[in-house]
């Protein structure tokens, strides 16, 4: 991924440096990059777009598409990032975001600002406040079991899929192990026989102060907080934060209640000691691979408030 370093400032300020020159892209370099990202996205998102055109849902692939709600085809724009001009792009002279400036085309950082301002910097206290904590490795998943913690067969959130141990065995789970879910996203879905059994109390108020790199949904939401800054993330970084977030996804429903086994799927059984050891791999591996994600997002925050 090309990239440069954020802008040094607005420039109005008393001293302040004056902003750094864009990074020029002949349209010959910026159109492989886009035609590049084009085919990446394709293969990522293909059989999720044809099971959208045939009315047909897969409980663990699609999760990244309802839960989100972005379209496949969102992911098929490629953009540049911030700090980066696109010689010879007049097409995109009306794209959202975007600003002419006679040889070709920016992101226009000040407009995105002006329009998700507090989005932006609730990222940045997110992701780099999550950056700061060691992770967590200790709640083997027990979130998506505390989400049909005695629960009637018709509440059950994957209709379709059996629960691995039956209800009483799941309720058993929940009941035998210490709950301690630090992600308010997965925490405001627990059952209300859950609730009280969760040591913490997540709110969204003080996401930025509870969120660390442990946690699966945490990890996941790198793909959301790249959506919601996007033009500003560069293509390349966002189909990275969806590769991974479709992997955690994966060993979040493998180590779910659920029997997942007609997916194609080997579950991770998360109430032997066997399966928790297996659980904390995957998940200090997804943190150790979430870091990078994260910094990077927090110098497109960096330079959208630099604007």
């Amino acid at each position: 991924m090309e990239t440069q370093d954020p802008p040094a400032g607005s420039g109005e300020r008393a001293g302040a440096a004056a902003p750094a020159a864009p990074e020029q892209l002949p349209r010959a370099r910026w159109a492989a990059r886009a035609d590049a990202h084009e085919q990446r996205a394709h293969a990522l998102t293909a059989a999720a777009a044809e099971r959208r055109r045939l009315g047909r849902a897969h409980p663990v692939e699609d999760f990244l598409f309802t839960y989100y709600s972005w379209a496949p085809g969102r992911l098929r724009r490629w953009h540049p990032g911030v700090g980066v001009e696109l010689l010879d792009a007049a097409e995109r002279e009306g794209w959202a975001h975007y600003a002419s400036t006679g040889r070709g085309v920016v992101v226009d950082a000040a407009s995105l600002l002006a329009q998700r301002g507090p989005t932006v910097r609730l990222a940045r206290d997110v992701l780099a406040a999550t950056r700061t904590r060691p992770a967590q490795l200790g709640c083997f998943g027990l979130h998506e079991w505390a989400m049909v913690h005695r629960s009637s067969p018709e509440e059950v959130r994957h209709a379709g899929l059996p629960l691995r141990l039956g209800h009483a065995g799941t309720d058993a789970v929940v009941e035998s192990h210490r709950i301690r879910c630090s992600h308010y996203d997965a925490f405001r879905f627990f059952t209300p026989s859950a609730v009280p059994r969760n040591e913490l109390r997540p709110t969204r108020e003080q996401q930025a102060a509870q969120e660390q790199p442990g946690c699966l949904h945490a990890t996941m939401d790198c793909y959301r907080w790249a959506m919601k800054l996007s033009p500003a993330v560069p293509g390349e970084l966002l189909l990275d934060c969806f590769e991974l977030a479709r992997d955690v996804r994966e060993l979040d429903m493998r180590a779910s209640p659920y029997d997942v086994t007609s997916l194609g799927h080997e579950p991770v059984p998360i109430e032997t000691p066997e399966g928790k050891a297996q659980y904390v791999r995957a998940q200090r591996a997804f943190a150790e691979r979430a870091d990078p994600l994260r910094a990077a997002l927090v110098e497109v925050c960096d330079a959208l408030l630099a604007a």
